[in-house]
């Protein structure tokens, strides 16, 4: 078997493409501008809540009883040592897809009314009513507690 046989031949030699120059600095400028525009562009970001700034509302939770207190889940033991900060779950509040609500939206609740408000197989209208019935309870022990009575005045 020869190469002829199996390959085609080229009917045409391939062309040589000419040496030319670039231009001075033409790739340089446009690379450089785009560098540019892009820090300019993270420069005018909304600057992001860190942990530290949020971590205040969550520590104000710690230590104290659960105040979801959902009907037929809780067994309202106020010993209770699982109890967490429970975020509310509405779009206000800033909850997205892979997003967590904002920290200073907290309740305490222990990890039965927690999964219930997160997994739970009731309707948004009644997991919302139980949500904003316990924030309602806790702004004020929240307020004395982080000492935030006189802005809540004013």
């Amino acid at each position: 078997m020869t190469w002829n046989s199996t390959f085609k031949a080229r009917a045409k030699p391939l062309a040589r493409a000419g040496l030319k120059r670039r231009e001075r600095g033409a790739s340089k400028a446009s690379f450089h501008t785009q560098t540019l525009m892009r820090k300019a562009a993270l420069k005018t970001r909304k600057k992001r809540v860190t942990v530290a700034e949020g971590a205040k509302y969550l520590a104000a939770c710690r230590g104290e009883p659960c105040f979801l207190r959902v009907p037929g889940i809780c067994p309202l033991n106020p010993d209770d040592e699982t109890v967490v900060p429970c975020h509310e779950n509405s779009i206000e509040a800033g909850k997205g897809m892979g997003i967590k609500a904002r920290h200073d939206r907290t309740v305490p609740g222990c990890f039965r009314c927690h999964h219930w408000l997160d997994q739970g197989p009731v309707g948004k209208e009644r997991k919302k009513l139980i949500y904003s019935n316990a924030m309602a309870a806790w702004m004020p022990v929240r307020a004395r507690k982080m000492g935030l009575e006189m802005q809540e005045a004013a």
